[in-house]
């Protein structure tokens, strides 16, 4: 009997024989087991009953499949004599429950950069019908190209994997629809929340947006010489950056509040004659582990200014000459330096 079957509805049950005769042939009918089916008789030609089974409630399957009765003949003798059957009632099933997922939303965290068919996770859906009406096929609902693109979801075991290669810098959340459908074309839903996790995949990356070269050496201390930018994609400890100058700079590093500007000045004063230029590397380190370096070369040129005298080659010159030498003779050459350069360094004598 098909649960779908509304109360009311009659099945004619087996007639039962008696060989006697008369009296003793006459039959009625007795039904036990089960409040949900009652019975009921149907004169048949020649004053024959013929026993039917009434179903008096509504049927659900999922609630009990089976029904086991007894129907017994008794004959009109004295003492009666009777007979029984059991009658066995299997509920056929009907598609009247739709799949339910296990849970409304279903969520993830995997880290960025996971292999291609990496399992993220698994969804389950339920369905109480038997048969076809209770398998179930997972598929997306109307989902962006790019969810299509980076997950598969396998339509009998609900499992849900990568496609392609997971960027935290590009995306670090994927929310989407699925749907469960059962054989019998009834539908549930849930959504799935997927959070990417960063993994320190980046180097930081410098920038020098201004450099002041040639500076003069005569410059205070304090003069900005060069403003950078220092950025790391990453995210947390991946992404904070420390920065130090390599070897004995005449810079230092001051860092904008935000952290990703440095600026870089003076912090002691120049001399051009101890040293005409400087080449800098400035490292920028982020807190990952293992940590990820980036480097900048910098190369700082010192301008001279006019900040040494001329010194001559001797403090004193002493020259003996005949008095009667001729005019226009060279006595002595006298020589000077000077270790400025370009006309600061040009020396005139007078």
């Amino acid at each position: 009997i098909g649960e779908w079957t509304l109360p009311g509805a009659r099945f004619p049950l087996e007639m039962a024989r008696d060989a006697d005769a008369g009296s003793n042939s006459l039959l009625t009918y007795q039904l036990t087991g089960n409040p949900s089916f009652s019975l009921a008789m149907k004169e048949r030609p020649g004053g024959v009953n013929q026993p039917e089974l009434v179903l008096e409630r509504a049927l659900d399957r999922e609630k009990q499949s089976t029904f086991e009765l007894v129907l017994t003949a008794v004959d009109g003798g004295d003492p009666a004599k009777s007979g029984t059957v059991q009658i066995r009632v299997n509920v056929t099933d009907a598609n009247d429950n739709a799949p339910v997922f296990s849970k409304n939303v279903y969520e993830a965290r995997v880290a960025e950069n996971l292999p291609a068919g990496s399992l993220v996770l698994r969804v389950r859906a339920t369905d109480e019908d038997a048969g076809s009406n209770g398998q179930v096929s997972y598929f997306f609902g109307n989902v962006p190209v790019a969810v299509s693109a980076l997950f598969t979801v396998d339509r009998e075991s609900g499992e849900i994997r990568t496609a392609g290669p997971l960027d935290f810098e590009g995306k670090n959340k994927y929310i989407f629809g699925l749907e469960a459908t059962d054989g019998g074309g009834l539908t549930d839903h849930c959504q799935v929340q997927i959070d990417i996790m960063d993994e320190n995949d980046n180097a930081p990356d410098i920038t020098v947006l201004s450099l002041s070269s040639p500076v003069p050496e005569d410059a205070p201390i304090g003069t900005v010489v060069a403003v950078l930018n220092v950025n790391d994609p990453d995210s947390g400890e991946n992404g904070q950056v420390s920065c130090e100058l390599s070897g004995e700079s005449p810079l230092s590093i001051l860092a904008s509040p935000g952290g990703s500007y440095k600026v870089l000045v003076l912090a002691k004063a120049l001399d051009r004659e101890e040293a005409a230029f400087h080449e800098l590397v400035l490292t920028a380190s982020d807190g990952g582990d293992p940590a990820r370096t980036g480097t900048a070369r910098i190369r700082v040129t010192v301008l001279d200014a006019n900040d040494n005298a001329p010194v001559f080659s001797e403090a004193e010159y002493t020259v003996r000459v005949p008095e009667d030498v001729p005019v226009g003779s060279v006595l002595v050459t006298v020589t000077a330096s000077d270790t400025d350069e370009g006309l600061n360094g040009h020396v005139k004598y007078s």
